[in-house]
């Protein structure tokens, strides 16, 4: 109990500006009020404007329509309740765990555009397996971009973890390959490899993320075994969209939500479970190597409706 009190207290700090923003207009706009037709109106802009999703919003305020036009619902804090009942009900039983391999290395593909987060979203998830007790290894494929090794090799000798790297602008896949050669040589647990973050609407990349991953599984049986995207909370719908790019290029299993402290519209987790099969596995929710929590529904939404 006590640490479901700590985990929910961590999610509803990282979540701040969407409870009192999101969540704090919701309740100014509807506590105290009688429910009328105008009012269900404006609940429905708010929820499209907070990115929770067409597809949700319209099945929401549908419900509250209809228990208003047969009288079972008659006051804004009726529907407030009704809101947090059913944004909870919207995720079946998932496994949102991290996928491990029968024996070493699992091999963990990280992608993600430049400036959504990628690699300090890496080295978050680096140190949580570290406290965990597994070893780990990183993979510096992000060769295009000036400094990204520069930047994953600072974080590797902050967290006291081995990389592989190759030269500035060289082939992606080739550091893949030796990387998985040196996780397969020195026993690591897991391999996490970086990889280019150009914007994903840029075909070679596409095409490069592909071949990587194919290199892997070449070296390495049933690798990648997780292939995690890493979305800038704040990016809102553009970052469905690159969800789904992604997700045609490199069937990503498991999403990484960055930055979910530096938005006002954590709705956008809604609108990512309406709009893709893609399970959010973790959220980012701060600055630090410690400010990284897997995702769990339930808490969230309460951290989300909490006082």
């Amino acid at each position: 109990m006590a640490l479901l009190k700590s985990l929910l207290s961590k999610v509803k700090s990282g979540l701040s500006k969407t409870r009192e923003t999101f969540v704090g207009g919701l309740k100014s706009m509807l506590l105290g009020k009688a429910l009328s037709d105008e009012l269900i109106d404006d609940l429905e802009a708010k929820l499209i404007q907070a990115d929770v999703g067409v597809k949700t919003t319209t099945r929401l305020i549908d419900g509250i329509r209809e228990a208003h036009k047969s009288g079972e619902m008659t006051r804004g804090d009726d529907v407030l309740a009704y809101l947090k009942a059913e944004l909870k009900r919207l995720w079946p039983d998932s496994d949102r765990r991290l996928h491990f391999a029968d024996t070493r290395p699992t091999v963990i593909l990280v992608a993600g555009i430049n400036g959504a987060g990628k690699t300090t979203s890496i080295a978050k998830l680096a140190k949580s397996l570290g406290d965990d007790g597994q070893t780990v290894l990183l993979g510096a494929c992000d060769t295009f971009r000036a400094g990204a090794v520069r930047q994953l090799e600072i974080w590797a000798n902050r967290l006291g973890v081995d990389i592989v790297k190759g030269q500035e602008g060289g082939d992606p896949a080739a550091v893949a390959f030796d990387a998985c050669q040196a996780a397969i040589a020195r026993g690591v647990d897991v391999l996490l490899l970086d990889t280019a973050g150009r914007l994903h609407t840029q075909d070679p990349l596409m095409r490069q993320l592909t071949k990587i991953r194919d290199v892997t599984s070449r070296q390495i049986g049933g690798a990648p075994h997780e292939v995690m995207l890493v979305l800038d909370a704040t990016a809102g719908q553009n970052g469905l969209r690159q969800a789904m790019e992604f997700q045609r290029a490199i069937d990503v299993t498991g999403l990484f939500l960055a930055k979910l402290d530096g938005t006002a519209k954590g709705g956008i987790v809604i609108a990512i479970r309406e709009q893709t099969d893609i399970p959010v596995k973790f959220v980012g929710l701060g600055e630090t190597l410690d400010d990284v929590q897997p995702f769990d529904p339930d808490t969230f939404i309460e951290a989300m409706f909490e006082e």
